[in-house]
């Protein structure tokens, strides 16, 4: 019957097998972009790149400002806090142009734009490794943030009650992401990015204006506190890592920007910066007040998280660290999101594996144990801002954007552009090898007083 029914039929050529291969590729290629995180919805709205971008920057490390101000001192805590601010701006904006700077491709994730600055293999070298870090880093952060704020909000709303130990409110913040991590995309967590970004805001404007309320204290200095030279220059270095901390946001900048539509005549960046100044305007209302409040009220006795250091009025303070709570609950997902990407797109392109809702389950239910159990193991809030702001935030925030930026665009040699680009490297990189030196050591020193798991 074969036979009769493919008489005089000429079998396919090879050129055609090729294409019909192509089109198979292409369309299973789609129905996976359609699956991952990232690119399964290109609908958002400006005001949406507003409050990821002020959820993913606005963190944990503005608790740890004024701690960081304490250990660099008024004069360099000032000028290292408004150019961190200036420079990772200028850098956003560079990612945000170089998202679609070749016509009709977009660069969907800081990887891929690696790769096209680096080269296939070693772009991916380059900034996977960094992006990881920075990325797990925030997550497990905010996993301790998250456990200690709630263990403070308890015990200030019910302080009859028996003491409960920091790991069981880490768990406790960590049920919340058994749930929310299996919605899909950022475009799926909008309401929660809003929500933290408000929280953010509010929590900050709650600090900052208890801390003024209860006035400059009594016998307060603003001197080094450490009694040697060498400990001061090492806390000087773990003050650098705090600051970097607190510009994180440069990470998933690209997966964001990836979530806006996009056309010829009006491509995805107009929304993007617009999204991102409003941003900005948001983060400095959020750091200067309290980096500066709180250094000036508590001096060099404040502690390595604001909140802390406040007593009065309770009700301020428990509702300032329910805030912070609903903040990085937020927070937390928008850092997850590209780590999810990355693990799935590994799965289904590398290993083959079937885009399916199990997967995901699976996947995503891994990370947030992995993130809670390594947080359980080093709860160290100070010294962990401090190294992952040097070891990783540094270069994907301070320098790796221009030089990206240098070898794509090629500005002219000793330029405006060059010599801009060339200094935020120099500083960039200065600020990855001394604050973590610092952060390291402040490891180190915490944990001689911690039992793991006790």
């Amino acid at each position: 019957m074969y036979i009769q029914m493919t008489k005089g039929v000429p079998p396919p050529t090879p050129e055609q097998t090729s294409f019909d291969h192509r089109v198979e590729g292409l369309e299973r290629q789609k129905e996976i972009d359609d699956w991952l995180p990232i690119t399964s919805s290109r609908n958002a709205k400006w005001w949406y790149s507003a409050f990821h971008n002020v959820t993913a920057m606005v963190g944990a490390g503005v608790l740890g400002l004024p701690y960081s101000m304490a250990q660099l001192g008024w004069g360099p805590g000032v000028t290292i806090l408004i150019l961190s601010w200036i420079i990772t701006l200028y850098t956003l904006w560079q990612m945000v142009e170089m998202h679609e700077m070749v016509p009709r491709k977009r660069f969907d994730r800081y990887h891929e734009l690696g790769q096209f600055a680096f080269g296939e293999r070693l772009g991916l070298y380059i900034i996977v490794p960094q992006q990881i870090i920075v990325e797990v880093g925030v997550c497990i952060v905010y996993m301790v943030t998250g456990g200690q704020s709630l263990k403070k909000f308890h015990e200030l709303v019910c302080q009859d009650c028996s003491p409960i130990r920091l790991p069981f409110f880490i768990m406790i913040f960590a049920s919340s992401h058994f749930v929310l991590s299996h919605l899909p995309n950022f475009n799926s967590i909008s309401l929660v990015s809003l929500v933290a970004a408000v929280m953010s805001l509010s929590y900050s404007t709650i600090a900052w204006t208890a801390i003024a309320a209860k006035g400059v204290q009594e016998d307060v200095q603003y001197g080094y506190k450490a009694d040697t030279t060498a400990d001061t220059v090492l806390n000087f270095f773990t003050g650098l890592g705090g600051i970097a901390f607190s510009y994180a946001g440069h990470s998933v900048v690209l997966e964001i920007q990836a979530t806006l539509p996009s056309t010829t005549s009006n491509p995805s960046k107009g929304p993007m910066w617009k999204g991102v100044m409003v941003a900005y305007v948001v983060v400095a209302l959020c750091y200067f007040p309290l980096a500066l409040v709180g250094y000036g009220v508590f001096g060099n006795d404040v502690s390595d998280n604001i909140l802390i250091s406040l007593k009065t009025p309770v009700w301020a303070i428990a509702l300032a660290n329910l805030f912070v709570v609903m903040h990085v609950i937020g927070s937390y997902q928008i850092f997850a999101m590209p780590v999810f990407d990355m693990v799935e797109t590994f799965l289904v392109k590398k290993l083959n594996f079937k885009p399916s809702s199990i997967l995901r389950f699976i996947v995503r239910n891994v990370y947030v144990a992995l993130t809670m159990f390594i947080a359980i193991m080093i709860p160290f809030f100070g010294g962990l801002l401090a190294f992952f702001g040097g070891f990783a935030f540094a270069p994907t925030t301070y320098f790796l954007p221009c030089i990206m930026w240098l070898i794509i665009y090629k500005p002219n040699r000793f330029g405006l552009s060059w010599w801009m680009n060339w200094v935020c490297i120099v500083l960039g990189v200065i600020l990855m090898i001394l604050s973590s030196i610092g952060g390291l050591r402040q490891i180190i020193l915490e944990s001689k007083d911690y039992s793991f798991f006790s």
